[in-house]
């Protein structure tokens, strides 16, 4: 699997495709990532869709979330509806938005 980094001083407007690379996000991204996992750090911001069997989110999401594992960090703050298989929540972790685990 190969890696990703979009850099915390770079924006995207559009969608990005890595179906079979692990993608890291630092800086602004407006549009759906579509990745094998995606990774949004603290600094990192995603107006769009996330799609990816594993995701971790440490900043901002604003739209919808669709993942086999979903893992939200301390400094999270996402307004998204959510749709995962397992859900894991750190303490500090902010969330507005529809919530479907549906386990598996």
């Amino acid at each position: 699997m190969n890696d990703a980094i979009i850099s915390d001083d770079l924006t995207i407007e559009g969608d990005l495709i890595a179906k079979e690379s692990s993608l890291t996000i630092n800086g602004r991204v407006t549009g759906d990532v579509t990745a094998k996992s995606i990774d949004v750090r603290p600094n990192g911001q995603v107006s769009g869709t996330l799609s990816a069997d594993i995701v971790t989110i440490g900043g901002t999401v604003k739209g919808r979330v669709t993942c086999k594992d979903l893992s939200l960090q301390e400094t999270a703050r996402v307004e998204a509806d959510l749709s995962t298989a397992a859900l894991t929540s750190t303490k500090g972790a902010s969330l507005v938005g529809k919530v479907e685990v549906k386990g598996g």
